[in-house]
């Protein structure tokens, strides 16, 4: 045992200029870190929640158009604030709210470029960049990666706002695809999962016709 213990503390010795240096590089690694995050990042950010605060008021009002690119007093659109900050979470974010503005304006492969570039976090925003994706990709025609996108959006609703709205479009693109019986169980998901919601009543027509069409196929 003591001669494991000298022979742990003489490679300890031979190496302590290394293992100092490897300690220093990570004190510095993780200080510039902090540094660059919380003086930089961060005031950064707080610019960028100033700036894109008229874009996102022109957003609600459906001025798309402006939102992207002037939506005045003194405020950026959204192009210029992924352009200016778009290494920050508002820049982040920006790029959603882009998306779906040309979703609106149907250009839909600006609405794919941005979506796709959106790194979504929360309990709204994955659900509602897919389902972004998936109606941009279906008035595409391109019904594979319109599917695959309708699901992620319903897989990823977990709340009572996104999970009804994101089953019914995926139950809806299913049944367009003549996929009855996975729109029967989309439809039947938020009859279970979601019974208390105000879509619930309306969607007890869709699961009675898809489980009907689901029927008629057998």
């Amino acid at each position: 045992m003591e001669n494991k213990y000298n022979s742990v503390r003489s490679m300890i010795d031979k190496n302590k200029n290394l293992i100092i240096g490897i300690l220093a590089a990570f004190v510095l690694l993780v200080g510039g870190y902090f540094i660059y995050k919380n003086f930089f990042v961060k005031p950064k950010n707080d610019l960028a929640v100033d700036q894109m605060f008229q874009a996102q008021f022109m957003f609600d009002k459906d001025s798309f158009q402006m939102a992207l690119n002037n939506p005045g007093v003194g405020g950026s659109g959204f192009l210029k604030i992924i352009d200016n900050y778009g290494n920050t979470e508002t820049g982040n974010l920006a790029k959603y709210y882009a998306g779906i503005c040309y979703l609106n304006l149907n250009d839909y492969d600006k609405a794919i470029k941005y979506l796709e570039d959106y790194n979504p976090s929360g309990d709204v925003t994955p659900a509602m960049t897919y389902a972004g994706l998936g109606d941009a990709y279906s008035e595409k025609k391109n019904d594979d990666k319109a599917l695959s996108n309708y699901q992620k959006a319903a897989s990823s609703a977990d709340n009572d706002v996104t999970g009804p709205y994101t089953l019914k479009k995926l139950g809806m693109f299913q049944e367009k695809m003549g996929k009855w019986s996975d729109a029967e169980k989309s439809y039947k998901k938020i009859l279970d999962d979601y019974a208390q919601t105000p879509e619930a009543p309306a969607i007890e027509v869709f699961y009675e016709r898809a489980k009907l069409k689901a029927a008629e196929k057998k």
